[in-house]
């Protein structure tokens, strides 16, 4: 590559590495037998874009660092799970893998699915289970009121449903 565009003594910009969502110290990695499979496929296709990488290309130290430390941060995550079969834990109370119906003070009713933090998506309807709604509803039964705590306050909301599957 011709020196002559770039900058003598210019520093380089460090690569960050995103992380990954946060887990509580000490807590392990719940998952489903499906997050797990997941985490598995995202590790693959991470090898895969590192051995895909095109040596001459002028980004490729850069971007086999960002895919490295993608993969250090994706294997630790995979050593700390914990799989969790919600069919194994089945029970009338709210627990890991639970898909949970509250209806809010407003009487507005919102169903989600209790997940593992890397499986959380609340445009599919999941949560992790270290999120807010999840420890407010977690042991409960239908029937029994929770309290949502917010930023803006606490919320009242009722669980109206508990089911697994």
């Amino acid at each position: 590559m011709s020196r002559a565009f770039v900058k003598e003594g210019a520093p380089e910009v460090p690569v960050v590495v995103p992380p990954r969502a946060p887990l509580p110290a000490g807590v392990p990695n719940y998952v489903t037998p499906a997050g797990l499979a997941a985490l598995r496929a995202e590790k693959a296709e991470i090898e895969r874009e590192r051995a895909a990488l095109d040596p001459e290309h002028p980004d490729a130290g850069r971007d086999r660092e960002l895919l490295t430390g993608r993969l250090r941060l994706l294997v630790e995550r995979i050593a700390r799970s914990q799989v969790v079969d919600p069919a194994a834990v089945a029970s009338d109370q709210v627990r890991f893998g639970a898909t949970v119906t509250v209806r809010h003070d407003d009487g507005a009713e919102r169903t989600v699915r209790i997940v593992g933090v890397d499986e959380a998506d609340s445009e599919a309807g999941t949560v992790a289970f270290t999120s807010p709604l999840a420890r407010a509803v977690t042991g409960k039964r239908a029937g029994d009121a929770a309290v949502l705590s917010t930023p803006s306050g606490d919320r009242p909301l009722t669980v109206v449903a508990v089911s697994y599957g």
